[in-house]
């Protein structure tokens, strides 16, 4: 499914999918959620230069990055650059 979801939507960088929720917790120190088994959401957006330029991290569905957010955040940022 993940592997599907990644070549429709043409993806060409690497995507982490399919491991141990509790282990990747434990080694990363994400938040992980005993009563879901899984790892919460965080979100980065990274810089050409590849340093991050903003990070939201969420233990709850409220408060993560959004698509449309992120393009405005982008695009907030490109024209503070053109100046």
């Amino acid at each position: 499914m993940a592997a599907e979801a990644i070549e429709k939507a043409g993806i060409t960088y690497p995507v982490a999918w399919g491991m141990n929720a509790r282990e990747t917790s434990r080694i990363t120190g994400a938040y992980y959620d005993e009563n879901r088994n899984y790892i919460h959401a965080t979100s980065f957006l990274v810089r050409p230069d590849n340093t991050v330029e903003v990070a939201c991290y969420s233990t709850g569905t409220i408060g993560r990055f959004v698509a449309k957010d992120m393009l405005g955040l982008v695009k907030f940022y490109k024209s503070k650059m053109k100046k």
